[in-house]
């Protein structure tokens, strides 16, 4: 389907929308109306991206010492894989000249778009005719590989890169662009050692305006629900007072760049994972890294407005990832999503290809992982029960942290839902909410008795202050 038809009402201001508190104030009434209608089927503003210039210039975001660097002349080519669902076509185009444009030709073997079943008629004929004007000046430089079915970013991936022929293939969402010079120091990295998996470093083009924000230089992981998250680099990294030096990075976010024959090595991708996958680099002999003079530039929506919840899938995601690669500490993802480990109901497909992968490739464990990678991660070793805590007279009412702005926690009707999580531990504490996943997060926040009412106070310091935060409970 294209986007929404427009409706014939009067236009209306619209000015509770988030897209025109920094933009669009001179618009016409009618203008600001077709943009609010294609930004709520974008979670962008394509209103504003199909008038900007498709070559447009960035700034430059590079650490300065990046600049000075110099790099092998002879390198390995690559395929850049753009995967897209119902993209604006301006924003794949853009992304695809700033490819171009910012990537030196002899290095650029080739372009490869995987639409994942998009129903958008824009992105068929138009998109075609523009591919074949390409193709007519370098033939086959534009590959595209159309999905008859919705898969999935995962299995998006694995077609991207069954297609690419270059010796390294760059995995990317269609909403991105490339900045000066980003291409060198990925392919010299994977030139060195061909078991790197690299990430650039990612600014926002924002998405009401698309102005280009510098984000800070950041590592990439994971909580214990094994959602996303930005880190700050490795203490490691800090003591090397070289910004332009490669950051160890425990996870990969998304959008990567890899050597092709080494991505099908370690198994490609799990299949099996309906949305975001996890990645086993560490554990099999890799390594992952981020690099600061690589920057590209990425689009965050400000929704998602074609995509249903993704919970429920990055859940089941996340079982799966916990059952081949975990060990004992599966036991932390099912602890986060506050489900229990025998008989949890959800269905996470065959792991058996990937547990004998795992045995094939000999991989290390994830204790290893935790300690060696990922050390800033805590470890929740000590839970020996988990789940809500029902009140005893009133069986619909359950423990419930409270607003988030405060320490007083409530009875609530039970939900089973993050603020009424309870991590009861062998030492005897309580632990209401969400796990902090890092030692760089806020501390566990601890149910303490204060004599006038209880409180949900930071653990280690209710500890050191010598509080009531330790509980019994008799049957």
């Amino acid at each position: 389907e294209a986007p929404p038809k427009l409706e014939e009402n009067p236009a209306e201001a619209f000015t509770d929308s988030s897209l025109f508190a920094h933009w669009g104030q001179d618009l016409s009434p009618e203008n600001r109306r077709i943009a609010l209608k294609q930004f709520q089927y974008y979670g962008y503003n394509a209103y504003l991206s199909d008038r900007l210039p498709l070559d447009r210039p960035l700034p430059d975001l590079r650490p300065n010492g990046c600049r000075n660097l110099t790099f092998p002349e002879r390198l390995p080519e690559v395929s850049i894989v753009f995967i897209f669902v119902n993209e604006a076509l301006s924003v794949i185009l853009r992304s695809i000249h700033s490819a171009i444009d910012r990537t030196p030709a002899h290095l650029l073997k080739e372009i490869i778009l995987v639409d994942d079943n998009s129903n958008n008629e824009e992105l068929k004929e138009k998109l075609k005719k523009y591919v074949d004007e390409v193709n007519a000046r370098k033939p086959g430089f534009i590959k595209v590989v159309r999905h008859s079915k919705q898969e999935g970013l995962i299995r998006s991936r694995v077609s991207g890169w069954r297609v690419a022929t270059a010796p390294v293939v760059a995995l990317f969402d269609a909403h991105v662009e490339f900045n000066v010079g980003w291409a060198e120091p990925v392919l010299t990295r994977i030139k060195e050692n061909r078991k790197r998996v690299i990430s650039p470093s990612f600014d926002n083009i924002k998405y009401d305006n698309f102005e280009i924000e510098e984000y800070p230089l950041s590592a990439q992981g994971f909580d214990w629900e094994l959602w996303c998250r930005y880190l700050n680099p490795p203490k490691s990294w800090w003591k090397l007072e070289n910004t332009t030096a490669p950051i160890r990075s425990p996870a990969l976010i998304g959008c990567f760049i890899v050597d092709r024959e080494y991505f099908q090595e370690i198994g490609l991708l799990d299949e099996g994972m309906e949305v975001y996958g996890g990645e086993n680099v560490w554990q099999c002999g890799g390594s992952v890294e981020v690099l600061p003079c690589s920057r590209i530039a990425h689009i965050e929506r400000a929704h998602k407005p074609y995509t249903e919840d993704l919970t429920a899938h990055v859940r089941r995601n996340a079982l799966r990832v916990a059952e081949v690669w975990m060990d004992e500490f599966k036991s932390h993802v099912y602890m986060a999503w506050n489900i229990p480990q025998e008989d949890s109901g959800i269905d996470i497909g065959d792991i058996s290809e990937r547990k004998a992968l795992r045995k094939k490739l000999q991989c290390k464990t994830f204790r290893w992982y935790l300690v060696s990678v990922y050390p800033e991660m805590r470890m929740y070793s000590d839970t020996v029960a988990y789940g809500v805590l029902q009140n005893s007279l009133k069986s619909d009412l359950c423990l419930d942290q409270g607003p988030d702005t405060e320490n007083i926690p409530i009875m609530y009707i039970c939900h089973g839902m993050t603020p009424q999580n309870v991590y009861y531990t062998s030492n005897q504490q309580l632990h209401v909410g969400v796990l902090s996943p890092t030692i760089d997060d806020d501390d566990n926040r601890c149910l303490v008795d204060v004599n006038s009412r209880p409180r949900l106070i930071e653990c280690n310091y209710a500890k050191a202050k010598r509080m009531k935060l330790y509980w019994q409970f008799t049957q």
